[in-house]
């Protein structure tokens, strides 16, 4: 039987009966039947009115005082119970708050919540969602709306980060994305970049959301994603850091080279590194222009000359050919490993990239011509895609998922299994994971005046030659970029 810390006879529902918080942080108490609450899963807080004392908890449905509601489904309830005597209020108040402090819980939080992104309900969310379950969990927070672009990025490059436990994005993916750069690219990115990072999905893309929800077979709901943040759990989180000549971008979830498909039915699918991004020519059809444009797609399906090479993690170390390592030069920068003296020049400015010798590694290649080329830090690129089923937070590798040549409609076919993650089980699929990556991308076989689009994150790096809007800036151009993996750089706020 686990030790009382506190016990004492109090009032509940005009009932005298007797209630006991164990060590371990189980609220007992008698009536009718034996009832309970765990401090630390169920309860996000309590306050004093008057002579009672109101605990606020959260249960999934049909659970612990919960009467009504459906399993798995989370509920709010209140238990409200009168101490006897002062003396006994004020040491209930005591060893509650003790024992909810010594869990760890962040205080302090900055919200970002982008009102534009998706489906335009971040704003919604937070209001009806967010906001009451961090109030009931006595949370402080500042709240941020972005309203342009790299917003996010500028505020938290900047932001002092000793005012708060944590930063929660209540969008998509990309705003979390454009945290981690700018946490990333301050001065003080050795301590900023340990700052924990809460999402709550609320955008078109929510794939860090449910990964991490499903890690724990829990629904991506953001009243779950909430509960997450509240709790103060974390887990660590690889970066990849993508490098053309001094241009970098710091990678959390993914890049795409070809077709990237973050819907996995031809009735929802849409692909992000030339469907979504093209079939915006078709955006009067309206979300049917992503089936349309999709169909076009695999009758005409592309194939794209190139080349990657990697490192591959033990035990994939028959995918491709032994190759050295090249440092060919992007333009007039290197991409290879860097001089102490650049090292020392890029550090002042924020961080660069893992420091490893490159050169000493055991390097394989691969040439195309490809359809696609993935690579995935966790294993939901959206909330219906599970892109790398083998995916970790920070193992320290990619997943890297390659089609290179297919039948039309066996694409079709990998496609409808994305929801599984069954499509790396495809004959026409090579699935490996890899500790560095580079890209060398090309024209497509049977128009070489044409060319693809590389995408990270939901962001278009680059656009060559012939693609849509290929005449607008991009953060990189079509031509050759490393990756390197830097292992549990990040940290989350986790359901464990």
């Amino acid at each position: 039987m686990d030790q009382a810390v506190m016990s004492d006879r109090v009032i509940v529902n005009g009932t005298v009966t007797p209630m006991t918080l164990t060590e371990d942080g189980v609220l007992r108490w008698s009536g009718g039947s034996q009832r309970s609450l765990t401090l630390e899963k169920e309860v996000l807080g309590f306050v004093v009115e008057g002579s009672r004392i109101r605990i606020r908890a959260i249960l999934e449905g049909g659970g612990g005082i919960c009467c009504g509601g459906s399993t798995g489904s989370l509920v709010r309830k209140d238990l409200v119970f009168e101490p006897l005597s002062e003396d006994s209020q004020r040491l209930w108040c005591q060893k509650l708050r003790e024992y909810i402090d010594s869990l760890g819980r962040p205080k302090r939080l900055f919200l970002f919540v982008n009102p534009f992104g998706g489906k335009k309900i971040a704003s919604k969310i937070f209001l009806d969602e967010v906001k009451p379950l961090l109030e009931d969990a006595d949370i402080h927070f500042t709240v941020q709306e972005t309203d342009h672009q790299l917003h996010a990025k500028e505020v938290a490059n900047r932001l002092d980060l000793s005012k708060y436990d944590g930063i929660v994005c209540v969008s998509g993916d990309g705003i979390l994305v454009e945290v981690v750069n700018g946490l990333l690219e301050r001065e003080d990115w050795s301590a900023a970049i340990k700052t924990p990072l809460g999402v709550v999905p609320a955008g078109t893309g929510n794939g860090m959301a449910k990964s991490l929800l499903d890690s724990v077979g829990e629904p991506c709901k953001a009243s779950n994603a909430v509960l997450a943040i509240i709790r103060g759990h974390k887990c660590l989180l690889d970066v990849a850091t993508i490098l053309q000549g001094e241009t970098r971008f710091y990678s959390i979830l993914m890049l795409a080279w070809g077709i990237e498909t973050i819907q996995p039915t031809i009735a929802r699918f849409c692909l992000v590194a030339d469907i979504d991004i093209e079939s915006e020519k078709y955006r009067w059809m309206g979300s049917a222009r992503l089936d349309f444009y999709a169909l076009l797609r695999i009758l005409d399906l592309r194939h794209y000359n190139g080349r990657v090479s990697f490192v591959p993690a033990p035990g994939y170390e028959d995918y491709g050919e032994p190759t050295s390592y090249s440092s060919n030069s992007v333009g007039e920068q290197s991409i290879g490993y860097p001089s102490q003296e650049q090292k020392i020049q890029v550090r002042q400015h924020g961080y660069q990239r893992p420091d490893v010798d490159l050169e000493n590694l055991a390097w394989r290649t691969i040439n195309g011509p490809f359809i696609s080329v993935w690579l995935h830090n966790v294993p939901w690129g959206g909330e219906d895609t599970m892109a790398a089923p083998d995916a970790k937070f920070s193992d320290g590798y990619l997943d890297l998922i390659i089609m290179k040549d297919s039948p039309r409609f066996s694409v079709l076919a990998v496609m409808t299994k994305l929801n599984s993650g069954d499509h790396v089980k495809s004959p026409y699929v090579m699935y490996l994971k890899v500790k560095a990556f580079t890209l060398e991308p090309g024209p497509r076989s049977k128009d070489r005046t044409k060319e693809g689009i590389i995408d990270s994150d939901g962001e278009v790096l680059a656009r060559g030659k012939g693609t849509y809007r290929c005449d607008q800036k991009t953060l990189m151009t079509y031509n050759k970029l490393q990756i390197t993996v830097d292992q549990g750089l990040a940290t989350l706020f986790s359901p464990v």
